[in-house]
């Protein structure tokens, strides 16, 4: 497996993540641990998850997905050293228990490790910005974590490009450890937020990323063409929006390339991040191991230069 540097981390992990949302959601504990066990015998070897994960569920609370990862690394026979753990803080757990403030963070990362049943976490990001807490207040509390061991690395999700400079500016004037990964939502059709002024950044100060939504909650698979397809889907609501004039004209293009390749749509669209300069690796879910295979044939599928371009253009 062609393992890839993730920023100023010291962590490498493969080009695709398994995305762990699923986890306790549309996936029971015995099939996540299948999920899991069959992902890593491939050589891959990240899993992301947050702790509020899958909180969305009814008669959920939170957790769920921590929990199944964690009772995997317990009863799998791998080392603790074979997985590289993704989760994040911020999200909303309970009465005044989300956001980013020092109190908080403490709080939330024990209750993380305790759900993970690990003594560390590979890499800690914070899931959305928090305008009550001043990001000295927040990279201190990390600086905490990091010295104590209990956390590798740090990063964030959902920021942009102004507030990213603000926190690595805020890292370098106090002497504080740094966000050395982003996660941001990007995809063929959701590529606004990212292309541009946050990527260019990431790029400048060597920054790992992540990408989340990589296959646009599922509709870049193909598999949602109309609004009827949506109907008894648990995504389905979250997927609306792509069933537009561009979504279409994208997924023309993927149909085509497919046909010309004999590759899966959702390949495709995956090839296509893991080659995108600026992306270390997509996160991508799958609830059977049919999927799961599919998607792990992304990592070695190499697209030509013209199919690159084709989807480059209509994605614009």
């Amino acid at each position: 497996m062609d393992m890839r540097r993730l920023g100023r981390t010291g962590l490498s992990i493969a080009p695709l993540v398994f995305g762990g949302n699923v986890f306790g959601w549309t996936a029971d504990e015995k099939t996540s641990f299948a999920l899991l066990d069959a992902f890593f015998d491939a050589g891959f070897n990240a899993i992301d998850t947050a702790d509020a994960y899958s909180s969305w569920v009814p008669g959920n609370t939170g957790g769920e997905s921590e929990t199944i990862i964690g009772n995997w690394l317990k009863h799998s026979r791998r080392a603790r050293d074979e997985a590289v753990i993704i989760t994040k803080v911020g999200s909303e757990m309970g009465p005044d228990q989300k956001g980013l403030s020092r109190r908080w963070i403490l709080q939330a990362v024990e209750q993380s490790l305790r759900r993970l049943q690990t003594d560390y976490i590979d890499l800690y990001l914070s899931h959305w910005p928090d305008p009550d807490t001043p990001y000295e207040e927040t990279l201190a509390a990390y600086d905490e974590l990091l010295t104590e061991g209990k956390v590798r690395a740090i990063g964030a999700s959902n920021l942009d490009a102004a507030q990213l400079r603000g926190a690595l500016d805020v890292a370098a004037t106090k002497a504080l450890p740094r966000y050395d990964v982003l996660q941001p939502e990007y995809n063929l059709y959701d590529r606004a937020s990212y292309d541009g002024p946050l990527r260019n950044l990431c790029m400048a100060e060597d920054i790992g990323v992540i990408t989340y939504f990589s296959l646009a909650r599922g509709f870049l698979s193909g598999k949602y063409r109309s609004h009827k397809d949506l109907e008894g889907s648990a995504r389905g609501g979250g997927v609306e929006k792509y069933l537009d004039g561009r979504g279409m004209r994208i997924l023309g293009v993927l149909d085509e390339i497919a046909e010309e390749i004999g590759a899966k749509q959702a390949e495709i669209a995956l090839a296509w991040i893991i080659a995108r300069e600026g992306v270390t690796a997509p996160i991508a879910s799958a609830t059977n191991l049919a999927q799961l295979a599919s998607l792990m044939r992304s990592a070695e599928l190499k697209l030509s230069d013209e199919a690159v371009r084709r989807l480059n253009e209509v994605s614009e």
